[in-house]
């Protein structure tokens, strides 16, 4: 069964490309992805690595976890699955009824 690890501290210009590179050299990569802002495009400096093997996916934590990769060490573990966040409510009131309507009819 694949194993999805979580990458941190990565440095801003890290792309997806580099990330699987350097996570190839321990085992078997399905994908790398880095987090990106929604707004900017930028680096959040954190990524998700897929490797379809456990035992590499172990190894990959072992033997990368504090690694320096870019003069930064990385911080990597298996990743925990995404909590259930309840739905997003509104945003900013778009003008509608407020009360108070203070025209004469």
């Amino acid at each position: 069964m694949a194993k999805k690890l979580y990458v941190g501290n990565l440095s801003y210009g890290m792309t997806d490309d580099g990330l699987k590179d350097a996570f190839s050299k321990v085992g078997a990569v399905d994908s790398a992805n880095i987090i990106t802002d929604k707004m900017t495009g930028r680096s959040r400096g954190f990524g998700f690595v897929s490797m379809p093997n456990d035992d590499e996916a172990l190894k990959a934590i072992d033997s990368m976890n504090g690694f320096e990769l870019d003069g930064r060490k990385l911080t990597v573990n298996e990743a925990k699955p995404m909590a259930e966040r309840p739905p997003r409510r509104g945003g900013f009131d778009r003008g509608g009824s407020r009360g108070g309507d203070r025209m004469n009819y």
